[in-house]
């Protein structure tokens, strides 16, 4: 599987944000921050939700940044120990979370789409249909909703699978 050149990669910091995105933020400092103007969407709902130009999905809490979603095939890229963590196989990308958690001591963390989080790093796998294939699609969610009993309630699923 070769990296996608016209991607923009962004580096994952655990618990605290992806790219130049930091938990906490507010959507104007999310805005500023991805250098545009504004959401091309906002979505009010449990959570607020915004998407923004090039597959990036801001999800607040509170009117602060919770939890970061990227596109597939359009979202930045992300690599975790060398893997591309947007637009993989999905069972790839299930396998070498498996993988991950046993050689690192992560915690594994089903969601009810029976998606995969390493939960220590903010992280969640989920798929997106493209066209007639499934890809894997990357959250990055803030540490207080991992650390919450109430993580499952929290955690916007129709961002996980779309």
């Amino acid at each position: 599987m070769g990296v996608d050149v016209e991607r923009e990669c962004w580096e994952m910091r655990p618990g605290s944000g992806v790219g130049p995105l930091c938990f906490g933020m507010s959507p104007a400092e999310v805005a500023e921050a991805l250098m545009v103007s504004g959401p091309q969407e906002r979505v009010a709902g449990l959570y607020e939700q915004e998407d923004f130009p090039d597959g990036v999905k801001a999800f607040y809490e509170a009117g602060r940044l919770a939890c970061v979603a990227l596109d597939a095939v359009t979202g930045p890229q992300v690599f975790l120990s060398g893997f591309p963590l947007a637009g993989s196989d999905p069972e790839q990308g299930h396998q070498f979370l498996l993988d991950h958690a046993a050689e690192h001591g992560n915690s594994l963390l089903y969601t009810p789409d029976d998606s995969l989080s390493l939960a220590d790093l903010g992280l969640l796998l989920g798929s997106q249909r493209v066209e007639e294939a499934r890809l894997t699609r990357p959250l990055f969610v803030k540490e207080e909703w991992l650390d919450s009993p109430y993580f499952r309630d929290h955690l916007p699923l129709e961002a996980v699978s779309g």
